[in-house]
């Protein structure tokens, strides 16, 4: 008798990883245990020293409550093994910003684009006035304007390791800065023959000090440049439109996406091409990779230490690792056909899945910094979100009013920043999936946002011409 009641209150599951590997075989777990029981069971499992916080997910529903709660209200049937996936959760945390603590003008014309230094300690804007901008994060002021471009700034990124600064314009040549002291590094870099659409380094855990970046354009061609040289060192020409998107990925493998519908990858010493991926009906957007939280931020972590050169390798590598796990990197692409294509590349040419819902283009996409989540930014209005390992649809974040044009999420994963046409920034909590903050404030459409690697704050940027600072 005693036997029957003590089955009855537990439930056979079984605890798998994000990627589907089975940590042990399917066991009877209490229906009293929750996600702290859970937490210590798999840190005993996997044997950490130390213990690891942890999330749980059934069907893609994060498990907060004790296991009989969550059959009751599910109406599950304790007939079948309950599936549990878990995930680890950043150590740390970010508060959600909700306060504008300054607007800082000084551009002329509209901002195009802003970035965060991978430490999170300087930031750049972009503008319609020509000028890339330099910003004082502690005094919250206009360090550098730097001058050197004739054209509308489209795009800026700076180096892994923090030392330079790339910009691109609308007459297709690139500045190289040095942030420190906001001047021009040598002439402008020409070669492009219509605008920029596209910066990315080469991972820091690839080659250190960083020197090479990729750039694409609306002449049809990406480049392969040496910021020491000063020169192209490869001109990647195969796609029949405009490339509008470049990645550089971990593996060292470069991926263009262009109006053409294709993506295309390629090496990067010949710039021979090893493989298109061939699936979307229109233009393709926009590209992001599971990894790019690392690869953006290099050897900079949450601690905010700073390592010399000869180590800094041996961190970022250590990080993208850490970051990549036992899986491919994946890499997702979205289109004007208003749909998705998750790819894993290394692996195959076919898609792992599409991602359909968006009723219009998709303009911006974005994993999460875990890896764990995809977010889409769209002109339907909706920002959505998907599973980043299955390309799962998970939920809608209605909100904005008009176009959605940029996300950017937080260094934990736990919150997705959005900016649109509408004049808003809105956060969104991933875990209630619900809207956690509402940021209105500029006087008209905001193109660009950014949050900071570090987690302390976000940046925004738009018509107004003015910069936003948020914090929490």
């Amino acid at each position: 008798m005693n036997m029957e009641t003590g089955m009855t209150n537990t439930v056979m599951c079984l605890l798998t990883d994000p990627e589907g590997t089975h940590l042990g075989s399917s066991m009877y777990i209490p229906q009293t245990a929750g996600p702290l029981q859970l937490t210590q069971l798999v840190n005993k499992f996997l044997n950490n020293e130390e213990m690891l916080p942890y999330s749980f997910y059934v069907s893609d529903e994060e498990l907060l409550v004790p296991l009989g709660t969550y059959l009751e209200k599910n109406k599950v049937s304790v007939e079948k093994v309950l599936t549990i996936v878990y995930q680890q959760q950043a150590v740390f945390r970010i508060r959600p910003v909700n306060r504008c603590s300054q607007t800082i003008a000084g551009h002329a014309e509209a901002v195009l684009c802003v970035s965060f230094s991978p430490d999170g300690k300087q930031l750049a804007s972009g503008s319609g006035d020509t000028t890339v901008r330099l910003w004082d994060l502690n005094t919250e002021t206009p360090l550098f304007t730097c001058k050197g471009h004739k054209n509308w700034v489209l795009s800026i990124a700076w180096s892994p390791d923090g030392k330079h600064l790339v910009s691109g314009s609308k007459s297709g040549e690139l500045c190289c800065w040095n942030p420190k002291k906001g001047e021009l590094d040598g002439n402008p870099l020409t070669g492009h023959k219509k605008w920029i659409t596209g910066i990315s380094w080469e991972p820091v855990h690839l080659s250190s000090p960083c020197r090479r970046f990729v750039t694409s354009s609306k002449d049809g061609d990406a480049r392969i440049w040496d910021i020491t040289l000063k020169k192209t060192l490869v001109c990647l020409s195969g796609h029949t439109l405009a490339v509008t998107c470049v990645k550089w990925g971990g593996d060292g493998i470069i991926y263009t996406g262009s109006q053409d519908c294709t993506i295309k990858m390629w090496e990067t010493t010949q710039g021979k091409l090893i493989r298109e991926l061939k699936g979307h009906g229109h233009w393709v957007n926009s590209l992001a990779l599971s990894t790019e939280y690392v690869l953006r931020t290099g050897a900079f972590d949450h601690t905010g230490r700073q390592y010399p050169p000869n180590e800094e390798m041996k961190k970022a590598l250590e990080r993208y690792n850490q970051a990549k796990g036992d899986s491919p990197e994946r890499l997702v692409s979205g289109s004007d056909d208003f749909t998705m294509f998750l790819w894993e590349p290394s692996v195959s040419k076919q898609s792992k899945k599409r991602l359909t819902g968006h009723q219009q283009l998709v303009n911006h996409v974005y994993f999460s910094p875990d890896g764990k989540w995809i977010a889409s930014a769209s002109f339907d209005r909706s920002v959505r979100l998907w599973n980043g390992v299955t390309g799962q649809f998970v939920t809608a974040f209605r909100g904005h009013v008009g176009p959605v044009y940029q996300v950017s999420w937080s260094a934990d994963s736990r919150l997705l920043l959005s900016g649109s046409k509408d004049s808003t920034l809105k956060i969104w909590e991933i875990r209630t999936k619900t809207l956690k903050q509402d940021l209105p404030g500029h006087a008209d459409e905001v193109f660009a946002v950014d949050w900071s690697p570090d987690g302390e704050k976000v940046v925004s940027g738009g018509k107004d011409k003015v910069l936003k600072l948020w914090k929490g």
